[in-house]
């Protein structure tokens, strides 16, 4: 059987020449790759035709983590701690979720592409967890050393595919993120979320593989369950 072709989102930086590069942490790599599947990364600022070309090619979508949507995708209120905003990466991550929900290509959201599913298909969100959403746990730990810190729980929603995939109905994630899920977006159906009430899981209904997640899994999958999503999501490609 061929190796599933997983196309994974990038974001814009500069090398220490100040060059402009497309950029990714090898960790979404390794865990699809120790998944089964054949990662390639996709710029930002591709023509709407390479965009098409590069989706039919390629058997799932990754949705990477990183900086915040512009708050004008989804009317949302500013915030002085939106942060590393990028037009071009919306601007094609968007067309990408609008156009695997609409074929059934195999798609899976983590952090940043959790919100980004949500807000393409016509969702909103909290701009600021602490200020906004009341009773909110501490979701924003720190990325560059709690990474692996389990921060809380994700209690699964009973009869959906995470519940299925993961075989599991409470387990413990970390949490890297300022922002959250305030309105779900009228297509997508809750699959997960945290002790506060915050989502933390969502999917498509009557999609082969439709899927985001608000943390980050491929930080943590020394654990069953963080392998076990990688897994489905694969074998899903696999089959397209």
């Amino acid at each position: 059987m061929p190796i599933p072709i997983i196309g994974l989102t990038t974001y814009n930086s500069e090398n220490k020449y100040g060059f402009p590069i497309a950029s990714l942490s090898h960790r979404y790599i390794t865990a699809l790759t120790e998944a089964g599947a054949a990662p390639v990364l996709i710029p930002s600022g591709l023509s709407e035709d390479a965009r098409r070309s590069l989706l039919e090619r390629l058997d799932g979508l990754l949705l990477t983590g990183g900086g915040d949507i512009a708050v004008e995708r989804f009317n949302g209120e500013f915030d002085a701690r939106v942060e590393d905003v990028d037009p071009d990466r919306d601007a094609i991550e968007f067309a990408l979720v609008e156009a695997a929900a609409k074929t059934g290509k195999p798609f899976l959201g983590i952090c940043r592409g959790f919100q980004v599913v949500n807000v393409a298909l016509g969702g909103t969100l909290y701009t600021h967890l602490q200020d906004q959403f009341p009773g909110a746990l501490k979701h924003d730990y720190d990325s560059g050393s709690q990474r692996k810190f389990l921060a809380h729980e994700v209690i699964v929603e009973k009869d959906t595919l995470l519940a299925s995939t993961f075989e599991a109905t409470r387990f413990k994630v970390n949490s890297l993120h300022h922002q959250g899920v305030k309105e779900l977006a009228p297509v997508l159906r809750p699959a997960g979320h945290a002790p506060d009430g915050l989502l933390e899981a969502v999917e498509l209904p009557g999609h082969p593989f439709g899927m985001a997640v608000q943390w980050h899994p491929e930080w943590l999958t020394d654990q069953p369950v963080s392998r076990r999503l990688f897994r489905a999501f694969v074998d899903a490609a696999s089959k397209g």
